[in-house]
């Protein structure tokens, strides 16, 4: 049985968004951010949709999270995210101070941990594989149907 508000709980919130971004013609990666016990944003790919490489889903719930709490540091709240953050992304948690990441599937291509394992912020606690197998067939499944 699901415990309520564990990372598979939460990873199911964000799969939810990757859904909607995979309605929407965008990489299905979706996003949001828990600060105790409750999700204060949500958020999913939009880089097709604002014409910007960098509308990556974490990018977008960092915002929206940082706005909601009026600050930039985001040390007692947890990013669920459905693929391994980008450098980029994994700077900017780094930046936001973070205080957990969670993530469903690796990005053996691009993935942080492949081109910048140190990135994260080292005190960012990094739990991978949530929902690893239903977040990675939801990507391939995207990019089958653009080839």
């Amino acid at each position: 049985m699901l415990e309520p508000f564990n990372d598979e709980y939460f990873m199911k919130k964000a799969f939810a968004e990757a859904v909607q971004a995979f309605e929407e013609g965008e990489i299905p990666v979706g996003a949001v951010v828990v600060s105790n016990g409750k999700i204060i944003a949500r958020a999913h790919n939009l880089t097709e949709t604002l014409n910007d490489v960098t509308a990556h889903a974490e990018m977008q719930a960092i915002t929206a999270a940082a706005n909601l709490l009026g600050g930039k540091y985001l040390n007692d709240c947890t990013l669920y995210v459905t693929l391994e953050p980008c450098v980029m992304c994994a700077g900017a948690l780094a930046w936001a101070q973070i205080g957990k990441i969670v993530y469903g599937a690796s990005d053996e291509k691009r993935g942080y941990q492949k081109l910048a394992a140190n990135a994260p912020h080292p005190k960012t606690e990094i739990v991978g594989g949530i929902l690893e197998t239903e977040c990675r067939e939801l990507v391939q499944e995207f990019f089958k149907s653009k080839r």
